[in-house]
């Protein structure tokens, strides 16, 4: 060997000999990183060292988190490239750049640096951003937070550095065992009006709808206004990035991208369960699915197919809407001249997620009144909005061509409204001067508003302090609630204060008491801007705890629909617990039904109109809303009227959420309301969307009827509505079951098939039972309805439990089994 090989062959094994042996935050040059040891960051919150990821044995060199139980990975170096042994070793080479070598000195990653460092230092820093830098330099040469791996992390970008054509984007493991990119990515895709894409392979799979200055328009929980962290969205001409940064260093958070579940998912870590708590995902619903409706299809959960058409389109497909038609899309009812601009218009469309921005045009300096000129005088302009919504709105976005993956998005806050201006025929065309004189008069309403609720605030200046803590409480207790694990993000509805609950309500003046349930009183509002609200105040000797009202106050917040009562807001403090809700001025149903007076005033089509509203609600529980849950305590009382009479669907706090596939439980705490519970449900405390299906078929016969099922005694005395009622179907006198207050408006065929469907929902056996999607069809069709088994009968004379308060909703009920003849 001469000289000069021996040189070189002593020069490249010299990092060998100087392996760390003590775990630091850096190493520099001369040292390396090998099995064994690992870089902790100066206050210890992450770790770099190697890893193998689930049941797998092979070795790869990630980041951690270091100051929590749970193993969690959060950066991984070698994912293409992984090592089968415990050879691996990181260092700094000669050129300057991180290297990771496996065995006989294969390069198994490399990290390039910007320009070669003569006194290089790898760091790993408290953010979980490990570095390259000149020692004694604050620049990085080269940091892992520009090449994320399926983990965001506070204080990383992601998005572009226009200057070097870098992107930064997530992409999921392939499964827990292999780190290797899979099909999932997320990022901002770079257009004139650019947005967050989320894709699977080369496909768009979800998107948030771009930035407006506040937020998201199809993603209104990624806003900046938040609890735990702080959004920010840079666009120049230098990058364009979306960042998060934690509001408190004593909250633990991250987001990452799951192939398996397709989702992007944000975690909050929960120090005393020890585990991540699901705080929010995405794509939260059917109506997420990227473009599922086709151009100009407005898809709109809750309704009946879900996609719709955007007013002035109809459906291009309509003889044969369905699924497998939707991605056809709509076509314009009237078509457009192009030469002929006096007989265009552009009505204002509010509360839809912002068309897909492939096809679309930005100048930041037009004003609305100058887009909408501009979109005027192109034939191609298909909508128009303003592309800052901040501060009263500033600049233009004009599409062109379809307008694609639209969906109806709930409003969330008057700041989070963005409104769209889609071109069509002058009859509905919209006076821009009035609009605009009308958001001003929004402005002063608001600004007034704010100040008055200040004002009444400070009458009772002892409940400002409290608010904070209780605030931290609610949402500490959501997180560790089994049934409702991983929903916390939905917590994030208003909080009323007590003092502007006290004054809505009068003091919880006697005159404004709506009713009183098993669960405490209701109380009618007015706030000072003179909204009217509802307010259940839940009595301290409640049965129903606070497991129950975040139940209630989790799902009645995430649940979206017109045949749902809508959540206002929640408050707490000390020992009271109140719910806010939308004021329905025609109270509960059973106040109509059961009243000989009031019933007439409901005809027979306004009761199929509520049958059918009640029947829509219920489907939208089970099966179209992004978790199927089950209600448990369905009856007249929950359903409360609209100033139309339209059905809302109340009182959540005993209904249960399930995930996926899952249809049926059990529960050895039975509760729900005596002559509403299906069999298996009061017996064994089984329960699933059967349950609500059993007691939707004793509303059919109370509405039908104008009678109740417990305390309705006929003849012998001997039986229920339900007994009565199938006693009559058999001797062929069903008519006679008729509410007599529906004389002059009873239409027989319809009545009958009601009935016909009433008996169906209460068979014995909860799998002859139709789903409710079976039930809104046969409401609707006319086709002819298999014959009833045998039904489930129930709260007969033999009851011992008669003499319990019909208002409770917890029981112990013996039950009484009746065989249809």
């Amino acid at each position: 060997m001469n000289i000069f090989a021996f040189v070189l062959l002593s020069s490249s094994l010299l990092p060998f000999f100087f392996v760390l042996s003590d775990a630091g935050d850096s190493i520099t040059k001369p040292e390396s990183l090998r099995e064994g040891i690992t870089l902790v960051s100066k206050h210890e919150s992450y770790a770099l060292g190697f890893f193998s990821p689930g049941n797998s044995s092979n070795r790869y060199l990630g980041i951690w988190y270091n100051n929590i139980p749970v193993k969690t990975v959060v950066w991984v170096a070698n994912r293409l490239n992984p090592i089968n042994d415990s050879s691996g070793m990181l260092m700094v080479n000669s050129s300057g750049s991180l290297v990771l070598l496996s065995q006989n000195r294969t390069v198994a990653w490399s990290a390039k640096s910007t320009k070669q460092a003569r006194n290089p230092i790898v760091q790993l820093l408290d953010s979980g951003n490990l570095v390259l830098r000149e020692e004694n330099e604050e620049n990085y040469l080269w940091q892992s937070f520009d090449y994320p791996s399926d983990t965001w992390l506070p204080g990383m970008k992601l998005g572009w550095d226009l200057r070097t054509g870098l992107e930064r984007r997530l992409t999921a493991w392939k499964s827990p065992d292999d780190p290797s990119p899979g099909e999932l990515s997320w990022g901002i895709e770079l257009h004139n009006y650019p947005e967050i894409v989320m894709n699977k392979g080369t496909e768009k799979f979800y998107r948030t709808g771009p930035w407006n200055g506040l937020g998201f328009s199809g993603a209104p929980d990624l806003r900046k206004e938040n609890p735990v962290y702080t959004y920010n969205f840079v666009i120049n001409s230098d990058e364009v990035y979306f960042m998060f940064n934690l509001i408190t260093n004593s909250v633990i958070s991250r987001a990452l991208l799951n192939e398996t579940s397709s989702l992007y998912e944000r975690y909050i870590w929960v120090s005393e369960d020890k585990k991540w708590s699901l705080y929010l995902s995405y794509p939260k619903d059917k109506c997420d699915g990227y473009n599922l409706c086709g151009p100009h299809g407005n898809c709109i959960i809750g309704e009946s197919p879900i996609c719709q058409c955007v007013e002035g389109f109809k459906h291009k497909s309509s003889d044969t809407w369905n699924p497998e038609e939707w991605f056809k899309g709509c076509v314009r009812i009237t078509q457009l001249s192009c030469e002929d601009k006096d007989k265009i218009g552009f009505p204002k469309f509010v509360g839809l997620k912002m068309p897909d921005t492939t096809y679309s045009w930005v100048n930041g300096s037009m004003n609305l009144n100058e887009c909408r000129v501009k979109c005027v005088n192109n034939c191609s302009c298909t909508a128009y909005t303003n592309s800052n919504i901040k501060n009263g709105g500033s600049g233009c976005v004009m599409w062109f061509g379809d307008l694609s993956d639209i969906r109806q998005v709930a409003a969330n806050g008057l700041d989070a409204l963005q409104d769209v201006y889609i071109r069509m025929p002058a009859s509905k065309q919209v006076n821009h001067k009035e609009e605009k004189d009308k958001q001003k008069m929004k402005v002063i309403v608001i600004v007034v508003v704010a100040i008055a609720v200040v004002f009444g605030v400070l009458l009772i200046p002892y409940c400002i302090s409290k608010r904070a803590n209780i605030r931290e409480k609610l949402e500490n207790n959501v997180m560790i609630d089994q049934d409702i694990e991983g929903q916390s993000e939905d917590m994030e509805v208003p909080f009323f204060t007590l003092a502007t609950i006290v004054i809505a309500t009068n003091n919880f003046s006697s005159d404004n008491k709506l009713g009183e349930g098993g669960f405490g009183l209701v109380y009618k509002g007015t706030l000072i801007d003179g909204k009217e609200i509802a307010v259940k105040r839940l009595s301290q000797k409640s049965r129903q705890g606070l497991r129950e009202f975040k139940n209630e106050v989790i799902l009645i917040a995430k649940l979206q629909h017109r045949n749902l009562v809508r959540l206002l807001g929640y408050c707490i403090e000390g020992d009271e617990k109140m719910l806010i809700y939308e004021y329905m001025p025609n109270g509960s149903l059973d106040s109509f039904i059961f009243d000989q007076t009031k019933a007439k005033v409901l005809g027979w089509s306004m009761r199929f109109n509520i049958i059918c509203g009640i029947a829509r609600g219920l489907l939208y529980l089970h099966e179209d809303s992004r978790l199927r849950i089950i209600h448990r305590d369905l009856k007249v009382s929950n359903i409360l009227l609209d100033s139309k009479m339209n059905p809302k669907i109340s009182d959540f706090g005993m209904a249960r959420i399930f995930g996926g596939d899952q249809i049926e439980g059990n529960t050895n705490r039975v509760v729900g309301t005596y002559g509403y519970m299906a069999p298996e449900y009061a017996i064994d405390g089984l329960f699933s969307v059967k349950s609500d299906v059993f007691s939707f078929g004793i509303l059919l016969l109370e509405i039908i009827s104008g009678k109740k099922n417990r305390g309705s005694f006929h003849l012998d005395n001997t039986q229920n509505l339900v007994g009565h009622a199938w006693k009559l179907w058999e001797e062929g006198r069903p008519l006679e079951l008729i509410d007599t207050g529906l004389k002059g408006s009873v239409i027989h065929s319809e009545i009958l098939r009601c009935l016909h469907i009433s008996f169906l929902c209460l068979q014995q056996h909860h799998n002859d039972r139709p789903n409710m999607s079976c039930v809104v069809m046969m409401l609707h069709g006319e086709s002819s309805l298999p014959e009833p088994k045998e039904l489930g009968f129930f709260v007969g004379k033999k009851s011992t439990s008669s003499s319990k308060n019909e208002s409770s909703s917890t029981n112990e009920i013996t039950v009484t089994m009746l065989e249809a003849r």
